[in-house]
């Protein structure tokens, strides 16, 4: 079933915008493929590459664990590019 809506062009910054309604039931900043073909145009939701999800990972190596903090020199940070020296003053 198909079904028929009316939306507005406006200026946005210096490009125009499609202005769609929200019987669509669009997310905001959800990212859309425009298609042109002989002045008609269609959209539809763009395929994006699925993400990678690194929040688990280190469940699945339990046998890493952080440096001790006696093991890890942080002498050799570039701190005067933040302005601060190595105490963090």
């Amino acid at each position: 079933m198909s079904a028929e809506y009316k939306a507005k062009v406006f200026k946005s910054g210096n490009s125009l915008a499609l202005r769609l309604p929200k019987a669509l039931g669009l997310k905001e900043g959800a990212e859309m493929t425009l298609r042109e073909e002989q002045g008609k145009y269609s959209f539809e939701p763009a395929h994006s590459e699925r993400k990678i999800d690194v929040s688990k990972f280190a469940g699945k190596a339990p046998w890493l664990e952080p440096l001790p903090r006696e093991d890890f020199d942080d002498s050799l940070r570039d701190w005067h590019l933040l302005g601060r020296d190595a105490s963090g003053a």
